[in-house]
This record gives C-alpha cells, sequence and structure tokens, in this order.
C-alpha cells in the first residue's frame, strides 16, 4: 500500500469553536488530483476520530481539541493519502488531493459507495457519460454528441441542430432533464431541435427503457439527465475557454466559462457563440418531388445559422443545505434547406447561392430563457430535494408568403409563432428506514401555457397540466444483491382552445348557394387523463458480474399536435390533423442487463422487450386536401424488442479495442397499418473503435489516436411514405492530446477529428431530411482547444 506524507500547517483563519476554546470544527474537501472534481464517499481517518465526505467532497470533524493530528483520507480508486492538522486557534480549511492509483488497496477499509457501485446496484439499465466522454467525443449538437452510446441515435435536422432517439423512440417520449428540470420546448415538431448549450456540462444519465416512475408522462422510452455540475472546492477560481473550427461549415466557435467559491458561497458563469455557413454533402445535386435541384459546390443551401448562448448561477453549500440557482438562455437563428419546405423555391426571387454564410427564408429563430432552484436539505436520516423551474419557449418559423389554396397570400413572413412557458415543481424525501431499506416519496407538479401566432396554423392554442405521485424502495438483501419496486399515479388535463381561420373559404350550401365561411380549426376542448406506473427490478453482483432485470409500465398523454392539429405543415409537405380520441400510451417493458468488467476487459449485453397498448403515430390516408397528402394521428398495437452489445479490451497498456452493435425490430399488431413497422426505426447497426495511447513526445502530453469504424445494415423495414434507405460505411478518426505550452500552468487540451474521412454518401435513416432524399455532410476536419485557467 502506497502512502504518502503530506504535512499541512495551516495558520490563516479562525477556525470553529464548539465548546469554549478547547474544540474546533475541522473543515476541508476532498478532490481528484487530475479533474479538481470533488470526490463523494472518501473517508478521513485517525485518532479516534472519522468522517466520510459529502457529494461536494466536504468533510467536517467536530469536537476537535487543540494539538496536532494524523489522519488517512482513503477512497476506491485512488492512492491513499495521510495528512498531518495542527488544530489551533488559527486553522484554515484542509484540501486534500487524491491520486487516481490502480493500486491494490485490500487493507483499506473504504466506508460509503462511489458512483459506479451505485449504478451497478440499481435494476435500470442506464449509462453514464462523463465530461471526458463529451470532449472526445464533441460535435456540433449535443445528441450528435451522445450518438456514438449504443441505443442512442439522433434525428438530425442540419448540422447544428438535433434531438435524442433511444432505442428507435424519440419525440416526446424521450424525456430531457437538465438540474432536475425537464426541458419543455416545442419537441413534437419534426423539425425542432434541442436548445440546450452542450459545453460545460460534467456528467449526463441516459436511463434507456421506461423511466416514468420518477421523471413523468414523457419519459415512456427513457430519459438523456443532465446532471448538476460537481460544487468547486472551497477558496478556488477557475475557467476554461473553448475554441472550436470546422471546414466542412466553416464553423467557428468560443465558449468560456468560470467558476469560483469562498467557503459556502460559489457561482458559475459561461457565455457560447457559433457560427457556421451551409453544410456540404457529397453530392451537387438533390432529387425531390420529381425535380432536380442543383447544388452550388455542394452546398446544401441555406442550412447556415448561428447561436448565442448565456448562463450564471449562484449557490450556497453547508454541512445541512445545498442550493444552486441558474439562469440560462440560449438563442439561435437556423436556415431550412430551401427545397425541403415544399417547391416554393423554384419560382423564388431569393439567390440562395450569392453566399454559404447567409439565412434567408425559410428560417427560425428560438429563444430558451430558463430559471431553476435546485436546493437539498439534509436532516438526520431524511435528504430532501426541491427542484423548482421556469422556461419560456419563443419559437418563430418564417417563409416566404406564397398564395396557397383559398388562402390569399400574407402580408408578413411570420408563418408560425409559438411561445411556452412551463412552470415545474418537483420533491422528493429520500431516507433509510434502516441499514437494508433506501426510500423515496416524491411528487411532480408542471403547468404549461402555450400560445400561437403567425398565418400558418398548425396547432391550437393550450394549457396543460400534470401532477404525479410516486414512491419507490431499495432492498439490500446482501450487499450483493438489490431489489427495487415503485409505484406512480399521474394526473393530467389538456385545454386546447379554439381557433378559426383568419382568411374566408368558399362553402356551398344544401341550396346551392356558395358562403365565404371563416373554417373553425379547432375547438375549445378539456380533456382528463390519468395512470397508473410501476417499476421491479434486482440487481446481482457476482465478483466482476452485474446482473439487472427489470419490468415496468410506463404512460404517456397525447400531446396537443395529436390530439388538435388540423393544418398545412409545410416542412414536411402534407396535411396533418389530430384526433381527440385517443388515450394515453401505455407500455409494457423488460429489460435485462449482463455486464462483465475486469481490468482489461469489459463485456455488456442489454436485450429488451416492449409492448405499446396503443401506440400514437401519424398514419397517411387517401384523402387529399388541396394537392397534399392528409395524416392523421391514430393509435395501434406495438410489439418490439432488441438490444446493446458491447465489448472493450486493452492490450499492450497502449491498445484499447472497443465494439458495440444494436438492434430494434418494431411491428404494428393492429390498426391501419398492421404487419408494418413504426417510423424512424433505426436499422441494425455496429460500431468498431481503436485507440491507441502513444508515449509523451515533445510538448505533447498523452497524444491518443482514435479510428471508428461504423457499419449501418439496410432499412428494409419501413411504413409508408419512408422509403428504404440503403447500408453505409463510415469512418472517422480523432487525435486528442494535451498541451504543455505554459509552465506552472494547466495544460491546453486540443482535439483533432476527422470525420467521414472518404467524403461517403451515405443516408441516416433517422434524419429529417433522409425523407426528401438529402445525405448526410461529407468529409469534415475540426480541431478544438480547451484552454484552462
Amino acid at each position: 500500500m502506497l502512502q504518502k506524507t503530506l504535512s499541512v500547517w495551516l495558520c490563516l483563519s479562525l477556525c470553529t469553536i464548539a465548546f469554549a476554546q478547547e474544540t474546533f470544527t475541522v473543515k476541508g474537501s476532498v478532490l481528484s488530483a487530475n479533474t479538481l472534481h470533488p470526490i463523494e464517499g472518501a473517508s478521513i481517518s485517525g485518532n479516534d476520530l472519522f468522517t466520510i465526505s459529502s457529494n461536494t467532497g466536504d468533510f467536517t470533524l467536530k469536537n476537535v481539541k487543540t494539538g496536532e493530528y494524523t489522519f488517512t483520507v482513503t477512497s476506491m480508486g485512488y492512492a491513499p493519502k495521510v495528512i498531518t492538522v495542527d488544530v489551533c486557534l488559527e486553522l484554515q480549511d484542509v484540501v486534500v488531493h487524491l491520486t487516481e492509483s490502480t493500486t491494490n488497496l485490500d487493507e483499506v477499509q473504504v466506508h460509503g459507495k462511489s458512483k459506479q457501485r451505485e449504478n451497478k446496484e440499481t435494476p435500470v439499465v442506464s449509462y453514464t457519460v462523463t465530461e471526458e466522454f463529451l470532449n472526445k467525443n464533441r460535435e456540433n449538437s449535443l445528441m450528435q454528441t451522445l450518438s456514438k452510446i449504443p441505443g442512442v441515435s439522433t434525428i438530425n435536422i442540419g448540422s447544428g441542430q438535433s434531438k435524442p432517439v433511444i432505442r428507435g423512440l424519440g419525440f416526446n417520449r424521450v424525456a430531457v432533464v437538465q438540474n432536475g428540470i425537464k426541458h419543455e420546448a416545442q419537441q413534437w415538431g419534426n423539425d425542432h431541435g434541442l436548445e440546450i448549450d452542450q459545453y460545460g456540462i460534467e456528467n449526463i444519465q441516459i436511463v434507456k427503457g421506461p423511466a416514468s416512475l420518477v421523471y413523468g408522462s414523457d419519459a415512456i422510452a427513457g430519459v438523456v439527465d443532465i446532471q448538476p455540475n460537481f460544487i468547486p472546492a472551497m477558496h478556488s477560481f477557475s475557467g476554461e475557454v473553448n475554441l472550436l473550427g470546422e471546414t466542412n461549415n466553416d464553423l467557428i466557435g468560443v465558449s468560456a466559462g468560470i467558476e469560483a467559491r469562498k467557503h459556502h458561497w460559489f457561482y458559475r458563469a459561461r457565455l457560447t457563440y457559433r457560427d457556421y455557413a451551409d453544410y456540404k454533402v457529397p453530392t451537387d445535386k438533390i432529387s425531390y418531388d420529381n425535380y432536380i435541384f442543383e447544388l452550388d459546390d455542394n452546398n446544401l443551401r441555406n442550412t447556415a445559422g448561428n447561436e448565442a448562448n448565456a448562463s450564471f448561477s449562484v449557490g450556497y453549500v453547508n454541512d445541512n443545505i445545498q442550493s444552486e440557482t441558474t439562469f440560462s438562455n440560449v438563442n439561435a437563428k437556423n436556415g431550412f434547406f430551401a427545397n425541403a419546405h415544399g417547391l416554393e423555391v423554384i419560382v423564388s426571387d431569393i439567390d440562395y447561392d450569392s453566399s454559404n454564410r447567409d439565412i434567408d427564408l425559410p428560417y427560425h429563430t428560438v429563444n430558451h430563457f430558463k430559471i431553476t432552484n435546485n436546493t437539498s436539505i439534509f436532516s438526520g436520516d431524511h435528504t430532501f430535494h426541491i427542484d423548482l423551474g421556469f422556461q419560456n419557449n419563443h419559437r418563430e418559423e418564417r417563409s416566404e408568403a406564397v398564395a396557397h389554396g383559398y388562402m390569399p397570400k400574407p402580408s408578413s413572413t411570420l408563418e408560425r409563432d409559438f411561445s411556452k412557458n412551463t412552470y415545474a415543481l418537483n420533491a422528493r424525501d429520500a431516507f433509510s428506514l434502516n441499514d437494508k431499506h433506501d426510500v423515496v416519496f416524491g411528487v411532480n407538479l408542471e403547468y404549461q401555457d402555450n400560445n400561437i401566432g403567425g398565418w400558418g396554423f398548425l396547432i391550437p392554442e393550450y394549457n396543460r397540466f400534470t401532477a404525479g405521485v410516486f414512491a419507490f424502495d431499495t432492498y439490500e438483501i446482501t450487499p450483493d444483491l438489490h431489489v427495487l419496486a415503485g409505484v406512480r399515479y399521474d394526473y393530467g388535463a389538456m385545454e386546447t382552445k379554439a381557433y378559426y381561420d383568419w382568411y374566408p373559404t368558399p362553402v356551398i350550401n344544401t341550396d346551392g348557394t356558395t358562403s365565404e365561411v371563416y373554417m373553425q380549426r379547432a375547438i375549445d376542448k378539456t380533456l382528463d387523463f390519468g395512470s397508473f406506473s410501476a417499476s421491479a427490478g434486482l440487481s446481482y453482483i457476482h465478483n466482476h458480474t452485474t446482473y439487472k432485470f427489470n419490468v415496468g409500465k410506463s404512460f404517456r398523454m397525447p400531446l396537443a399536435n395529436e390530439l388538435a392539429s388540423d393544418g398545412v405543415n409545410y416542412h414536411m409537405y402534407r396535411y396533418e390533423r389530430g384526433n381527440l380520441d385517443l388515450d394515453p400510451e401505455e407500455s409494457y417493458q423488460l429489460d435485462l442487463e449482463v455486464d462483465h468488467t475486469t481490468e482489461t476487459f469489459s463485456i455488456g449485453v442489454s436485450p429488451f422487450v416492449n409492448f405499446f397498448e396503443n401506440f400514437i403515430y401519424l398514419n397517411p390516408t387517401s384523402g387529399y386536401y388541396e394537392t397534399l397528402q392528409v395524416y392523421e394521428y391514430t393509435q395501434s398495437k406495438v410489439f418490439r424488442f432488441g438490444g446493446e452489445l458491447r465489448a472493450s479490451t486493452t492490450l499492450f497498456n497502449r491498445l484499447q479495442l472497443d465494439a458495440s452493435a444494436e438492434y430494434v425490430y418494431s411491428r404494428q399488431t393492429s390498426g391501419p397499418k398492421e404487419g408494418f413497422t413504426i417510423p424512424f426505426s433505426p436499422p441494425l447497426s455496429g460500431l468498431f473503435s481503436a485507440s491507441y495511447q502513444f508515449k509523451d513526445v515533445l510538448f505533447f502530453t498523452k497524444p491518443l489516436l482514435i479510428a471508428d469504424y461504423k457499419i449501418t445494415a439496410k432499412q428494409d423495414e419501413i411504413v409508408p411514405p419512408e422509403e428504404v434507405t440503403d447500408g453505409y460505411q463510415l469512418v472517422n478518426m480523432s487525435f486528442v492530446t494535451k498541451l504543455d505550452a505554459f509552465k506552472n500552468n494547466a495544460p491546453i487540451e486540443m482535439r483533432l477529428k476527422l470525420n467521414n474521412v472518404f467524403n461517403t454518401k451515405y443516408f441516416d435513416h433517422t434524419s429529417f431530411y433522409r425523407l426528401i432524399d438529402v445525405p448526410e455532410a461529407g468529409r469534415n476536419l475540426s480541431l478544438s482547444l480547451t484552454i484552462p485557467f
């Protein structure tokens, strides 16, 4: 056992005196020497004194008499450290840095549980995304960055936007949670991305499978949980600047963040700006609706955009309370590929090829403002968590003013306007009945107010209220065998508002006369929904192997577009009609996971079986409205199964090989599309990765070369009007290193990535532009630098 003695003689500030002048309170924190992140569950022991560091890395030793003390600080995965503290009238907070170590610590007893151990003990199938993963795999959007994870894919909308898909299900079936609050925008839209700044995120938990038990209605397929960042170390100040440049769309981006903490108070701030041009595709022409569109210099015209984000938070932490309030604003302007918005571009006067950086019609602007507060109160065996949130999402979609059917030419370019306010409250009490039972009681409340504007009606104004209560218990049968069971009840009310066309439509009366009528598209209607959800599972750890089993029932309320849409969606060139008779979706799912991990080898398999009693989808009909095909929301029973397989091994201490595969099978077993799959079903795919760690050379520290080879099968399991998508093979390369450019300062992190090395022309079956035969982006070289200070 390696031990290193560190003498700490700190005489700068007055410590807290517990009893008279003879006893004191020693406070400090335990941090990782490599990342400076807090270490939770580290034990601090010595001289008959003992404590464990909290999730913020802080620890407290009370009633310590004057004198010199020696403490041993240990934590799983780190080399132990011995510190000497002189307890006197003048004593500063103690800061301990532990160094990562692979040395066996069999003789050291470690109290508390690491995050890795906690994940093994829960029966829920989940994946932890670290800051290191995010930095190595960063792409143009957060979800594109996460798409390397088995079972996770994206619906891409150009080069700067995307939305999450977990095991073939997306839209409002996947909840995106940030700082404990569900991200609420217009996520029902095919062409609406995710308004979250991906910089400054340290930890994401991805839940694969039903998670309605804790997160509510929209988590029927899974959760992307962006968790709060680690609290900064006491008496610290740090920051970083991220620089990014890309060749395919001439992107330039910068993001700068700082964080600091005194003793109890801390703050963080970040600014991000990105600007990009039209992105290039490996083709010079696009075929759409029997028209051939020539591309100038392979640029997918009018896909340029920009993004400006800002966030600030202030927090307070002590032994009994931890609270942080965060303000954030994401503002973006993105062009849509001109030819994707109907065929008006054929007669348009706009010169889309005059510049590859301008943003012409059609385009959208979106501003997402968010305030959240996360408070945890520690009282004896109870921990109370309270999350409060307010969000305003304002989206404007602008298009050329063109007459359609009986609609005259509008006087403005504002086709659709959405303004959505969301108020949320989550509260839960976590406590231990005894050493065996960890119980959580919770409640979720959310209210939405969505207003509309513009000349193009699609969904009505609505108010939505949801409330849910839940409870679950994790029972430790043995230290390696845990059982989880929980139940939840949700109530929801959807109130849609009446809407009439702003222009008259000729209607033939029964007597043969013609009247000019302002057609009603939506009615005043209030619908109530309610349902029980439940989940049960177990986790068993045997040496290096973890077995998980989980079965659950989830539910999802229908959305306003599914219930009450009645208009032309020009982005999809179709007429969409809702159905007020829709029932809530109910899903039953069985998840298994077997994971075997040793120091040099890891393999895991995660199969699932899923049944929807009444899956909601948009079904094309034989009807037409003003030459546009009518699509109607309907329901059917759906059976699904699939899963993920992964393996990893380390050779020669420097070469790491990784492989993963994912597959989803879906079949509608009732309804008008019985025997077909469901829309946006991802094909069978595999990813093979090799990374080699070179020795340090010159000023390059830990240079790492990574090669990814992705192979995707042909997707011929489609539901009309989808078309078959051919399989493809893709090669990506990246080089990651640290640069010791400045002495006595932290090194600069550099990432050089080359995506689509061979400029392959391929189609992603889940891409938004796939519907009009637009291939994915061509070769792209990107360089990013992270400069700490």
